[in-house]
């Protein structure tokens, strides 16, 4: 952990990495008057140092202004209510960590404040330390970016030459008077800081030694101006960039000594000369991203100069030349020549919409731009009033392959997080609506405070609930992955992107300045899906919302499918379930409920999706949305059948309206299911039969028919109890689990689960009336007695008796392939399904017993079908 501290600030960096040009540090800033927690990503951090941390505090002050797009206002500490609602949800500073960058508290304001003038003097110092220190690094960049120049030009006049002398020309167009124009802005200003002593490069100690008194009458105000009016040197490099890469794109590809040389290029920062690896378009992108960052920079410096200093007016007349200088350029850009594509085609937005963007380091909430040939991800910011997007990656849609899956559960800890935090967000939603009750918008500082509170938690939750994620694979080797809020998301992401790729046959290098530019005017989103910002009031949907999935029909394959549903509104409690896998068929059955607690819930999303036996992922069948009718579904079911592509689903749905239990803090851990009374468990899982006992029911069926001596021999017993595990904590695994271990260990966890029920399936009380029954003479009234006795059970144990049995006549009808004939499973599964009072009776006679009531069950020829749910009582809609 590195530190560095001024008389009011504290600055500390953590878990530092360096990997493909970026890193990821978070930062914890304490002032007198404010205090920012948030997470920050940037291409230009490859080495923390104590050299460099200076540096952090230009990033953080351009993260401050990324938070400011999305109008969060500042916050000074005068303005926060004492209040326990309004606290962080967790105690320590070190636990509310969090990967977004939207996740922090106040952000600085976008004019100068009236703060102390020697608490903005302090921080004009560390600005101006960090400009200084951005402006070195830089400036070996630039240095490195022209090493290979003479070199390049002396093989241009040889025989064979790697570029020819035009092409070393248009590559290196204007660098050279760019890296002039920054070595003296950096001379002046390093002397301007330091008058008494000249300092190396890569000196920073001196910086530490200038006083507040000296900062209060040194002015540099003239040196930025002096600077901004020299910009227009880089709008010949900005105009020359597209073709100074494609140059670089086409000698990489054709010539194995560029390439060799433009993919190892070594560059030094800092005062310990850390060595950096970039590529020779890494280095062209960097005057791009530095002429852009010039106006954010003389903004923090203005901020932070007192109204009455030299500068300030100098410095506000610099930001407005330099506002004004990339606005043309963006303008300009935009009026460049259309980018042709193939067959006439223009470069166009298909689609746009907020992802999380994930890497090794963390999650970071961008905006993804898919063009006719490329998918663009960008990060918003904005210089003073005016948003702007900032360059972060792109692909071509040239061979791109699509991949999809769903996240695995985190960690408990962090399970207790995301809890918390949805507990907090209720908590905050209820006190927002104590301020704004009759509908008047309240304005108090309190009910701002609590409107950016449960903005930034949901923007968390966004961020790091686990989801889904859609992996990306150039055949250039990039890759990167997005996580999309939905499943419903996802398809229609990956929809667009596979159905453009298809079309798409080559890719024109895009001028990466322009296209970022443009971005602000195209964009269709505004705003990250946030429910506090979008909701309507007046469609308040409020309850339990209760989703039966019935059936499916219209698959041309057998497959196991299951039904993905999903809920808007706030996200107190999960929006997303979705039903179990069902049997290999076409015809899937479910009957399963799926109950939500919903808040502000106006549509609800469907997605079909199906396992087939030898493939490697799930397939996305189809997808719908409906919207929530109230009135139709008021406290009645109502049964609708929706097509999902070529399947059709049929559900039913039903609205209960009531005030909402606050969340708990809790997370939900799935009780178990072995040794459970089966009624305990069928209440759990809303039905007639329970779900271990289909899955295992089905995975038999569909690969253990055949299987000599099924239920007879026994599984291997480390795979039996790593089933019963799954099952108790975690039935989606189970379920997965049940695919790929022997069908043996399958059967055996079914028997031990009967074995293992604390109550026998058929009651003990029925004992001796069974047993009176078997004493029957006339066959029929015995059949007739035993059926009575079977009515008689209750529905639970009734409903899944006759599951099994059904069942097992399904096993014995290949008993010349398994050798399992009725009597032999009856032998099996007699002593587990009914046991004897206990007062017991011969073990002989009590065997026997067991095994005959089982055995005479097995031989009815007309056993009642099983119900897997309860009935429901539908007021039928049409399709």
């Amino acid at each position: 952990m590195l530190q560095f501290s001024t008389k009011d600030s504290l600055v500390t960096t953590r878990h530092r990495s360096r990997k493909n040009m970026s890193s990821v540090t978070t930062i914890n800033c304490q002032c007198e008057s404010e205090r920012i927690h948030f997470t920050l990503t940037s291409v230009e951090l490859h080495t923390v140092t104590v050299s460099s941390l200076p540096l952090l505090m230009e990033l953080y002050m351009e993260a401050v202004e990324y938070l400011k797009a999305y109008d969060i206002s500042p916050v000074t500490e005068d303005e926060i209510v004492d209040s326990e609602l309004l606290q962080d949800v967790f105690i320590e500073e070190t636990e509310w960590d969090s990967h977004s960058p939207l996740q922090t508290e106040p952000c600085l304001p976008s004019t100068p404040t009236t703060e102390n003038p020697d608490d903005l003097l302090q921080k004009r110092i560390v600005v101006l330390k960090g400009v200084l220190i951005s402006e070195e690094i830089y400036l070996t960049e630039l240095e490195t970016l022209l090493t290979p120049m003479k070199a390049l030009k002396a093989a241009a006049g040889t025989s064979q030459p790697v570029l020819s002398t035009k092409q070393v020309q248009t590559v290196f167009y204007q660098i050279p008077e760019l890296r002039d124009l920054h070595k003296d802005f950096f001379t002046s200003l390093r002397a301007r800081l330091q008058p008494d002593e000249v300092m190396d490069p890569g000196a920073q100690q001196g910086l530490e030694r200038v006083e507040a008194p000296v900062m209060q009458l040194l002015s540099v105000g003239d040196l930025f101006l002096k600077f901004v009016n020299q910009l227009g040197v880089y709008r010949g490099f900005i105009d020359n960039y597209e073709n100074a890469v494609e140059i670089v794109q086409k000698c990489m590809q054709s010539d194995q000594r560029f390439r060799t040389l433009a993919e190892s290029m070594m560059s030094s920062k800092g005062s310990d000369n850390v060595k950096t690896k970039y590529t020779f378009e890494a280095l062209l992108y960097k005057p791009l991203d530095r002429v852009m960052k010039t106006t954010l920079v003389l903004h923090d410096l203005w901020k932070h100069t007192p109204p009455d200093h030299p500068d300030s007016i100098t410095l506000q007349e610099a930001l407005r030349l330099s506002s004004s200088f990339l606005s043309g350029v963006n303008e300009r850009s935009q009026c460049k020549r259309s980018v042709k594509l193939s067959r006439g085609e223009r470069r166009q937005l298909i689609r746009d919409g907020f992802v999380v963007d994930v890497c090794e380091n963390g999650h970071n909430l961008r905006h993804l731009f898919l063009y006719t040939d490329m998918l663009l991800c960008a990060r918003l910011t904005s210089a003073g009033r005016q948003a702007q997007y900032r360059f972060c990656w792109y692909l071509p849609l040239v061979g791109l392959k699509v991949l999809w899956a769903a996240e695995h559960l985190p960690s408990s800890e962090y399970q207790v997080k995301i809890s918390k935090t949805r507990a907090k967000m209720y908590q905050l939603n209820q006190a927002l609506q104590q301020h704004t009750k009759g509908g008047k918008v309240s304005v108090s500082r309190t009910a701002d405070r609590l409107r950016r509170k449960l903005e930034e938690c949901e923007i968390w939750l966004l961020t790091n609930t686990p989801s889904f994620t859609l992996d990306l694979h150039s055949t250039s080797g990039k890759s990167h992955t997005m996580r999309l809020f939905s499943l419903y998301d996802l398809n229609e992401w990956k929809e667009a992107i596979e159905k453009q790729s298809g079309n798409c046959v080559e890719m024109v290098p895009p001028d990466l300045l322009s296209v970022t530019s443009s971005c602000i005017k195209l964009r269709m989103t505004q705003q990250p899906p946030l429910h506090c910002v979008q909701s309507n009031k007046s469609v308040h949907i409020c309850g339990s919302l209760y989703v039966m999935v019935h059936s499916a029909c219209g698959l041309q394959n057998m497959s196991s499918a299951y039904v993905c549903v999903e809920v808007d509104g706030f996200e107190f409690y999960d929006r997303r379930k979705q039903t179990c896998l069902s049997a290999f068929c076409v015809t899937p059955q479910w009957d399963e409920e799926l109950v939500f607690q919903v808040d502000g819930a106006q549509q609800l999303f469907l997605v079909f999706v199906s396992q087939y036996e030898n493939g490697t992922q799930d397939e996305i069948v189809g997808r719908m949305v409906l919207n929530l009718d109230t009135d139709n579904m008021l406290k009645k079911w109502k049964k609708v059948t929706c097509s999902l592509g070529q399947v059709d689903v049929t559900l039913s749905i039903k609205y209960m309206p009531h005030p909402l239990e606050p969340p708990s803090t809790t997370p939900l851990v799935q009780e178990p299911v072995f040794c459970v009374p089966i009624g305990q468990v069928a209440i759990q899982e809303s039905v007639l039969v329970p779900h271990i006992v289909r899955s295992c029911v089905e995975e038999v069926e569909r690969r253990g028919l055949n299987e000599e001596g099924i239920y007879r021999i026994s599984g291997v017993s480390s795979e039996i109890q790593a089933l019963k595990h799954a099952f108790n904590t975690n039935y989606r695994e189970a379920v997965s689990k049940l695919r790929t271990v022997d069908v043996n260990a399958v059967s055996g966890t079914l028997k031990l689960y009967f074995r293992e029920l604390p109550l026998p399936l058929i009651p003990s009380e029925q004992f001796k009336e069974l047993a009176d029954a078997l004493d029957i003479a006339d066959p029929y009234l015995r059949a007739d007695s035993m059926l009575t006795l079977l009515e008689a059970l209750p529905d639970v144990n009734r409903n899944t008796l006759l599951f099994l049995l059904h069942h097992l006549k399904r096993v014995a009808e290949r008993k010349e392939e398994n050798k399992m004939s009725l009597s032999n499973l009856a032998t099996v599964f007699g002593p587990s399904l009914l046991r004897p009072p206990v007062a017991r009776v011969d073990i002989s006679q009590e065997v026997e017993v067991q095994v005959q009531v089982i055995f005479l069950y097995l031989q009815c020829q007309n056993l009642p079908e099983a119900l897997l749910t309860k009935q429901l009582d539908f007021n039928e809609l049409e399709t």
